[in-house]
């Protein structure tokens, strides 16, 4: 699940060699991203996160178009890059999931159960997941609202670490 365009035409030339079966998924949020994109052969590999910023205090773990309106970037679902998700959390001790997806039964649904059952207690409070309203997703620009912003992400970080209050 690529989020910047380098990492579009990276992880497709290795879906393409992989020798399993690989589903590309991507989000319409990025559409008109733009960014550098190297000429050339390359590939980025599947199954390893992107730290987009390092922090101390905070672990944001995200895919897809919330990557930028957050700092982390699991770029592969399947395999999942777990060692780095825990890494970082048991690190910073606090955690976020982000997903512009819905809440229950989503992919970063399952890395907070991932969080919580590995490192239940080093955490200083719970995972806090932050997701998208639970209604269809809409196709117009205006009523994509529904999808968590800055704001709610700020609130989410802002959050004291005991409260665990889900949103």
């Amino acid at each position: 699940m690529p989020t910047m365009p380098a990492d579009a035409k990276g992880l497709l030339l290795a879906a393409i060699r992989d020798p399993n079966p690989v589903l590309c998924f991507e989000s319409h949020h990025l559409y008109g991203q733009r960014g550098r994109v190297p000429k050339g052969d390359y590939t980025v590999p599947i199954g390893v996160a992107a730290v987009r910023q390092e922090g101390k205090d905070l672990t944001i773990v995200t895919c897809g178009g919330t990557v930028l309106k957050a700092v982390a970037d699991l770029c592969s679902l399947a395999p999942l890059d777990k060692d780095a998700i825990l890494k970082s959390v048991a690190k910073t001790r606090r955690a976020i999931v982000l997903d512009e997806g819905p809440m229950i039964g989503g992919v970063l649904a399952e890395i907070a159960a991932m969080i919580q059952e590995n490192l239940f207690s080093d955490l200083k409070g719970p995972v806090v997941r932050v997701a998208a309203q639970p209604i269809p997703p809409p196709h117009s620009p205006p009523l994509e609202a529904m999808i968590p912003d800055v704001d709610q992400i700020v609130d989410a970080v802002m959050r004291p670490a005991e409260s665990g209050k889900i949103r």
